[in-house]
């Protein structure tokens, strides 16, 4: 059986199980839940002393509906190989400190059927977009299988297209990973991200890598996400020199539920 061992564990985030669930649970803890049932969450992928606070913000709204999600799509940007299309990997089980994760298996090979996507084990080897997600959803969820995707060049179309694939219904959560603007000045940044917001929140799919390394992800989302008419709120948006960094070279964060 093939596993994917975390990559990222004890510099993202704490490699010891007990500190990472105490991180993690303290993290969720420390807002207000809104009364949303999302369908989907966009949500970012740094060290959690960074996005962290932000991320919790859209994963505590998961706790009434622990028992009813079983099954999660997960997409986030390839950082490290280049890729075309979106990649799935061979992998039956993804490990983090607190366990492991089960495999969509099924739902890969009828993507993989359907020339949607393609099965990249080198995307997913060190990728830490998706692996810092698992802690979070380990914390909310009870029961649950994962369909991991990392996301290269490709078109919102397409993404749509492998979304519409695996949507399902109530049991199924999209997770959309990405962080916004990178390496700006502090006002310029907070600008830049309120404009991105902007595009979010009117179901623009015209982002592009300068305002968020995870937009073919999100336009795919908002794209399929207008065609159903869902509805989106914001629900944290900050950036690096908010959470525990200088305000010189800064990376934003956003947090939104689509519902």
């Amino acid at each position: 059986m093939l596993i994917r061992q975390p990559a990222v564990a004890g510099s993202f985030y704490p490699d010891n199980p007990m500190l990472l669930q105490r991180q993690v649970d303290d993290l969720l803890a420390s807002g207000d839940s809104a009364a949303l049932r999302p369908k989907a969450l966009i949500v970012p992928h740094a060290g959690y002393i960074y996005s962290g606070p932000i991320a919790a913000s859209a994963y505590r709204l998961l706790s009434p509906l622990a028992k009813q999600i079983n099954r999660v799509v997960l997409l986030g940007p390839s950082h490290r190989v280049p890729l075309r299309g979106l990649a799935a990997p061979s992998d039956h089980l993804f490990r983090t400190p607190l366990g492991d994760i089960v495999i969509d298996r099924e739902g890969i090979d009828s993507l993989v059927q359907q020339s949607l996507v393609s099965i990249r084990e080198d995307a997913h080897q060190w990728e830490h977009s998706l692996e810092v997600q698992l802690p979070f959803l380990q914390r909310t969820l009870e029961n649950f299988q994962l369909l991991p995707l990392v996301v290269g060049d490709a078109g919102t179309d397409q993404v749509a297209a492998v979304l519409r694939a695996c949507w399902g219904g109530d049991e199924t959560l999209i997770v959309i990973s990405s962080d916004l603007s990178h390496y700006h000045g502090y006002p310029a940044a907070q600008q830049l991200d309120r404009q991105t917001t902007a595009m979010i929140a009117s179901f623009s799919a015209q982002l592009d890598g300068n305002r968020a390394c995870g937009c073919n992800g999100i336009n795919g989302l908002l794209s399929l996400a207008k065609e159903k008419q869902l509805s989106m709120t914001t629900l944290d948006l900050r950036n690096s020199g908010d959470t525990a960094g200088d305000r010189d070279r800064v990376v934003g964060y956003g947090a939104y539920a689509l519902y």
